[in-house]
């Protein structure tokens, strides 16, 4: 009987587990402080401004340089446009990275959408694919990514369903092994694109928060519930922790924070829209948002994802350690209203307790 060889598919799974667990153990060596960018949205031109804060990275061929396939993560946790990435962001990385030649999609695993899993005032958990794909191609459609993603000939990956595989993840601090869609194991650089929000669990939701999406329902239930209980027991907040895990998993090498329109108060999506006019981006996902967190009057010791980040070896430990490029942060900052924080224990009492 002949030998059986590996295909394709099964030596980049290989290929990417040993990458994962290179960059997961690997201790990083002392470097320049990592540069952040902060460019004012001026005459509402947002896709100009994405294309400053690129450059002043030094241009889309040094951010993406020997990255050949790119998925960009926005924020769409529900349909609506208030608490969501715009599309003009998006448009613009997509643009920028397919005119240097990459292979570009979008992905993301929405949280909520009526009526699939949100009926009236009650929000559900559930694993059901036919519910999840339904949820998913609503949340695209209403906000306009399926007809960005066709304009761009751009490929939409639902996150919650299809070709999962699962990895292994040394150290984590909650899950050893995390099951995430094959495109994200798969690709060479993972664009974090979130919008510049307050989060009642996690303080801020920004470029590793934004992560959670990466979480497929269809294991972690929708909302990830799943992922709250066992993150929850680890810390308080139930998600932090969490957060951290699916960054180390992931190739996390952009970050690109739409503050256009922001959010402050109870965000994720209960909060009060904030005119800030601005585009935040980096290529340390950590440093670039202390930056975006400093904007909204946050210390990064109000974060705990940035803690948790800090305790798994990600730099930098301070703000001060930041190369920032641009316009000058203290023109832009302002105080954010609090969100009222509420312990993973006691939200899972009342909020998404059942499952369909």
């Amino acid at each position: 009987m002949q030998p059986s060889h590996p295909t394709r598919r099964e030596l980049l799974r290989t290929a990417a587990a040993a990458a994962i667990a290179a960059r997961v153990c690997a201790t990083p060596p002392e470097a320049a402080r990592p540069v952040v960018s902060v460019v004012r949205i001026r005459n509402g031109n947002i896709e100009f401004a994405v294309e400053q804060a690129i450059d002043l990275l030094g241009g889309i061929e040094a951010v993406a340089k020997g990255k050949d396939r790119i998925l960009l993560k926005p924020n769409l946790v529900s349909p609506h446009p208030h608490a969501t990435t715009k599309p003009a962001v998006v448009r613009a990385l997509a643009r920028l990275m397919k005119s240097a030649g990459k292979d570009v999609s979008i992905g993301e695993g929405s949280a909520t959408a009526e009526p699939f899993n949100v009926r009236g005032a009650e929000t559900f958990r559930t694993t059901r694919k036919d519910l999840l794909n339904g949820l998913q191609q609503h949340v695209f459609d209403r906000l306009g990514y399926t007809e960005l993603a066709q304009a761009m000939r751009l490929p939409l990956v639902n996150l919650h369903t299809g070709d999962l595989v699962e990895v292994k993840l040394p150290q984590a601090f909650v899950f050893d092994r995390l099951t995430l869609h094959r495109a994200l194991v798969e690709t060479d650089l993972l664009c974090s694109v979130p919008m510049m929000k307050t989060h009642v669990f996690a303080g801020v939701t920004l470029g590793m928060k934004n992560l959670v999406g990466g979480y497929p329902g269809s294991v972690y239930q929708s909302v990830r519930g799943r992922m709250h209980d066992a993150a929850g027991r680890v810390e308080p907040s139930g998600t932090a922790a969490a957060v951290v895990d699916m960054v180390r998993a992931n190739q996390l090498g952009l970050v690109v924070v739409d503050g256009s329109t922001a959010m402050e108060g109870n965000g994720p999506w209960d909060g009060t829209p904030v005119p800030m006019a601005t585009i935040v981006a980096g290529a340390n996902p950590l440093a670039t948002d202390m930056v975006a967190a400093h904007l909204m009057g946050f210390a990064p010791s109000e974060i705990p994802t940035f803690t948790w980040a800090q305790k798994a070896g990600l730099r930098p430990e301070r703000f001060d350690q930041i190369e920032l490029r641009g316009d000058p942060v203290e023109s832009i900052r302002r105080k954010f209203v609090r969100p009222q924080i509420v312990p993973w224990e006691i939200a899972r009492q009342t909020w998404a307790t059942r499952e369909i």
